[in-house]
């Protein structure tokens, strides 16, 4: 029988059962930031703006609250962002999809609250330097915009950019700052745009993005 066995080398052996292995670990291993009860606050913050964008798109806010339906922040979480009050107003959206979804995040927010009210999540938070240069950021976007007596559009259009930047103060982040603040200062047609909603602001980054 012994000519009919493909015998091989222990070390090769060896090696194809640890690769066979960490192929059938990552399939199944969770990271940290997939677990539900682990909230980022700066997405919670950000799918926020997206909710609240006027004429935001359908594809947007599904996507949004698609990825809101995996977190269960806690309630405090839910209250200080308004996140709940945000998912609370799409349920009388005029998109039966949009409606639907975000009266179903609520009841699962909710129930959960009541079972486990005690029980704490993971948040994780930005540290004060970097948010003291997202806060100079923001303000350089809302002089561009001069919207003095209203920042809300220029910290959305803000988080947009820090997410595509990998929620990271680099090179890009500040680059596409530069370029946005520049556009929405000489180029009256978009920034005008950006105000009245006809551009979603995730488009509006990635075009500027640098």
């Amino acid at each position: 029988m012994d000519r009919f066995v493909i015998r091989k080398q222990k070390s090769e052996a060896v090696e194809e059962k640890r690769r066979t292995d960490k192929a059938k670990g990552s399939a199944g291993q969770a990271t940290l930031l997939s677990l539900r009860r682990v909230v980022v606050l700066e997405d919670i913050k950000r799918w926020k703006c997206v909710l609240e964008f006027p004429h935001q798109t359908k594809d947007n806010l599904l996507e949004a609250l698609m990825e809101l339906k995996k977190k269960i922040p806690s309630e405090e979480v839910i209250l200080s962002t308004k996140i709940g009050e945000a998912v609370r107003n799409l349920h009388t959206h005029n998109d039966k999809d949009v409606a639907g979804l975000a009266q179903e995040i609520h009841t699962q927010w909710e129930t959960f609250i009541k079972e486990y009210r005690c029980k704490p999540c993971i948040e994780v938070r930005s540290d004060a330097v970097t948010e003291k240069l997202r806060g100079n950021a923001r303000r350089l976007l809302c002089e561009a915009l001069q919207t003095a007596d209203d920042n809300s559009l220029a910290e959305c259009i803000e988080r947009e950019i820090f997410h595509e930047s990998k929620r990271l103060i680099n090179v890009p982040y500040r680059r596409t700052v530069r370029t946005l603040v520049f556009a929405l200062k000489h180029k009256p047609e978009i920034c005008s745009q950006v105000k009245n909603g006809s551009i979603p602001l995730n488009e509006l980054v990635r075009c500027h993005k640098k």
